[in-house]
């Protein structure tokens, strides 16, 4: 098949890698514009960008792919087939109807589970067993367009929203070449999706959805933090400094052989030996307990050891090293 792929950021790569290494031709590939980056605001190349310039595949970069003169210049290229995987933009019409076998979406969720812009890290916060990989033939609404093949992919106990990052993107690149096989033979069964999606709308997360409301349950935060690592990253405060969590477990109430098991449909690794705490009554973001292997935080349900932390201006590291160098007291509050 003759390809127009339309892709920006890094889960988008992989696919786009598959495709050059096929017996498909790319016959050039759009992405988002270049922007500015770090404190010299250098102009920092799409990822896809990067990997389409290494292979000699020409490059565009619309700011409106739905303006006249662009969907002129995708019709001119005569592709069979558009894949799109993380664009960026919303595809018009127009577009949609030029190639022979419509334009194909690879999807990082278990259709219609997680529609929206950032379906990875939602599966690891809600606490889901299962995600998975969608591809998708596109039509003019947000990732509702009859699903054409999936794959399911299970998440491990200490999954974090980058490890099933990267997963989630080895799968779609072997799912959509297999998808544009069935395609071309006729062997493949577009599938209507219902009207209604059985989760939340994946909704695109900003930096502020990463700070921490203690008043949620230990299971909440603790998934939260995987589901956000590497970004935006959970986060709270400690003297008035922001203070990033990357790794936290639940603790358990000392005499009891089992974990808090809150609200949530999973914890954090299993078989872990865990921190134990004494039934306590501070309130919510308060230190209840620190050691060299955990700082233990009191939740609105529970109590959650952090491990792993980045104090604002300071490097990464687990909590041993933290308190090395920093002094926390018990009855110490987090957050603002």
């Amino acid at each position: 098949m003759r390809v127009v792929f339309m892709g920006t950021p890094d889960f988008a790569v992989g696919t786009l890698r598959a495709l050059i290494s096929s017996r498909h031709e790319v016959a050039a590939v759009f992405t988002q514009p270049d922007k500015p980056k770090g404190r010299g605001k250098a102009m920092q190349l799409t990822p896809v960008k990067e990997e389409a310039a290494a292979a000699g595949i020409p490059v565009f970069q619309p700011v409106r792919v739905r303006e006249e003169g662009v969907i002129a210049q995708i019709r001119a290229l005569a592709p069979d087939v558009i894949v799109v995987v993380a664009f960026g933009q919303i595809i018009p019409q127009a577009v949609l109807d030029i190639p022979e076998y419509g334009c194909v979406n690879v999807h990082a969720s278990l259709l219609p589970k997680y529609r929206g812009a950032a379906p990875i890290q939602w599966a690891v916060i809600d606490g889901e067993e299962f995600s998975g990989v969608t591809t998708m033939r596109m039509d003019a609404g947000l990732d509702t367009g009859d699903m054409l093949l999936a794959e399911k992919v299970a998440l491990a106990p200490d999954e974090t929203g980058g490890s099933l990052f990267e997963k989630l993107s080895e799968v779609g690149a072997r799912l959509l070449l297999k998808t544009l096989d069935a395609l071309e033979e006729g062997s493949v069964k577009p599938q209507a999706q219902p009207a209604e999606s059985p989760t939340a709308y994946a909704a695109m997360l900003k930096k502020t959805d990463g700070e921490i409301d203690w008043s949620k349950s230990a299971v909440t935060i603790e998934r939260m933090v995987r589901g956000l690592n590497p970004w935006p990253s959970a986060y709270t405060h400690l003297n008035g400094k922001t203070l990033k969590i990357w790794r936290a477990e639940l603790c358990k109430e000392a005499g009891d052989g089992a974990s808090a098991e809150g609200d949530g449909k999973r914890n954090t690794a299993e078989g872990a030996e865990k921190e134990t705490f004494a039934v306590s009554s501070a309130a919510p973001g308060t230190v209840v307990k620190a050691t060299k292997t955990g700082l233990c935080v009191q939740t609105g349900e529970g109590v959650l050891s952090m491990k792993e932390v980045q104090l604002e201006g300071k490097k990464r590291m687990d909590i041993a090293a933290f308190l090395r160098g920093f002094s926390v007291e018990e009855g110490v509050r987090l957050g603002n």
